[in-house]
């Protein structure tokens, strides 16, 4: 499709390209309104329908139906009328300015396609970025060999890739038991599932099964579980992991050797060759924060989520966020968001009344309501044993920096008050990354030692660009006279 430049204009600039991205972009669209949509990928889909629609999985049964879902939502978008830049890296979206034509709100984003920058000017912002794997650091993590169970279904996805050699999976959450599934599909082999889901949870869900029983996903989530500890060693109450390395089966020294686990106090020791982690997911919320949005501490799902109404509009005027990145709710539940989403910022540029959007989003409203049917149930269910999120001394939260636990607590000992302190003592969050792989973990490490909440420690303060940007292309950005006389003059 078309390629940037900086002198296109569009009412609606949609970032991300998961279902709630794609659903906003072609309702948006398809009611008359000027929409981009961005996304760093080369093919729509977001994560969770990752390369979709050029997967080398032919087989449809290894990944589910519910992955095939997500090309039925590209025929909506193309009928659309909008356009769609693939390989656009946002890196900014500016706070709102009364300075567009006939003095309509103006909203400039920053973004990078094919080594060029551009900027975008635009009415209305809607961020779908949805969501990162929580970081689950534990001794040994930063192994070769050792990934995200989340890294390992996109190589899947992307490249029917699975893991040889001695594999071990470990953690708690739907997308681990997913995956299982999937690699079972896939006649690959996993040598043993490590559950670290903590016993109390059960304790503290069970009040909450009344209203999962009505959930949609109960019933293949169920069949999906028995299927995987039917066919799969699965290793229950599991208090403490470590990754051990040495010399790897293909002769290489300082790779994954061994897997360290903790039950009922005793340590047993299982052979890997790779380690695949996680519990959980957490909102990609970087580009919220550095925009300006108000965040706060949702405590049910341990993590920061931008503040939004039932529009997801932001505390920014113009700015909207449907979908993970918002608060996790899986991928039907951001499909629904992101038309709920599109309708307001239809009302609020003047394109349908207030009551044509409400009664549009009716529909649509009760449909996520079913989507997020017991949602408080699996959030409870599979919350992470603390000493997952909170981890020993000698562990590295820090992976850009390299940055331990210890060090963290430390700073704390030496007045470090949150995080955005630590970069001053610790560096931490001033990688690449931006935080995105260390942000939960030394939160909860100082709120630990500080014996206070999270909510209370906060978070990052980010700022643009949210990710990298080579001086050349900033350089080559067009420049106005003012911008030029503000260097010269100074």
């Amino acid at each position: 499709m078309s390629a940037p430049n900086s002198s296109y204009d569009f009412d609606i600039a949609v970032v991300g390209a998961g279902p709630a991205g794609l659903a906003a972009a072609a309702l948006a669209a398809s009611n008359g309104a000027s929409v981009v949509l961005l996304d760093e990928q080369a093919e729509p889909g977001g994560q969770i329908y990752r390369a979709v629609t050029e997967t080398p999985v032919r087989d449809r049964k290894v990944l589910g139906p519910d992955y095939w879902h997500g090309a039925e939502l590209l025929g909506p978008l193309r009928d659309s009328g909008a356009v769609h830049w693939p390989g656009s890296t946002v890196w900014s979206v500016a706070r709102p300015r009364e300075d567009g034509p006939d003095g309509q709100r103006s909203i400039q984003i920053g973004l990078s396609r094919d080594g060029a920058a551009a900027m975008l000017t635009v009415r209305h912002v809607i961020l779908a970025t949805g969501a990162l794997e929580r970081p689950f650091p534990i001794p040994g993590w930063t192994l070769p060999g050792v990934l995200g169970a989340g890294a390992a279904q996109v190589l899947l996805k992307t490249s029917g890739l699975v893991p040889s050699g001695a594999t071990v999976m470990a953690g708690s959450g739907p997308l681990l038991w997913l995956l299982a599934w999937q690699y079972l599909q896939a006649g690959a082999r996993i040598d043993a599932i490590l559950d670290t889901t903590p016993k109390e949870n059960w304790r503290a869900a069970l009040p909450l099964l009344p209203g999962f029983l009505r959930s949609p996903y109960l019933g293949k989530g169920m069949k999906l579980m028995l299927e995987v500890r039917r066919k799969l060693t699965v290793i229950g109450n599991v208090t403490a992991l470590r990754a051990e390395g040495g010399v790897g089966s293909g002769g290489n020294e300082g790779v994954l050797k061994s897997v360290v686990y903790t039950r009922n106090g005793t340590e047993h020791r299982l052979p890997a060759d790779t380690l695949l982690l996680h519990h959980g997911v957490v909102p990609n919320l970087n580009l919220a924060n550095a925009t300006g949005c108000a965040q706060r501490w949702d405590e049910q799902q341990r993590c920061w989520r931008p503040t939004t109404d039932e529009w997801g509009a932001t505390s920014v005027e113009g700015v909207s966020l449907a979908g993970d990145g918002a608060g996790i709710g899986g991928a039907r539940a951001a499909e629904e968001a992101g038309r709920l989403t599109a309708l307001d910022a239809l009302h609020r540029l003047g394109r349908i009344g207030r009551e044509q959007r409400d009664r549009s989003a009716a529909p649509f409203r009760a449909a996520l309501d079913r989507a997020l049917t017991g949602r408080a149930f699996l959030d409870t269910l599979y919350t992470p044993a603390e000493a997952f999120r909170v981890p020993a001394d000698d562990t590295i939260v820090c992976r850009c920096e390299e940055i331990t636990a210890g060090a963290v607590r430390e700073a704390v000992r030496l007045g470090c008050s949150g995080p955005n302190q630590a970069k001053s003592f610790l560096r931490c969050g001033m990688g690449p990354c931006q935080g995105r792989l260390c942000g939960p973990t030394v939160t909860e490490v100082i709120a630990a030692e500080r014996g206070i909440s999270p909510a209370e420690v906060g978070y990052y303060r980010l700022r643009p660009p949210v990710k990298p940007i080579t001086l050349a292309e900033l350089a080559a950005l067009p420049k106005t006279d003012a911008d030029i006389d503000a260097v010269f003059k100074h």
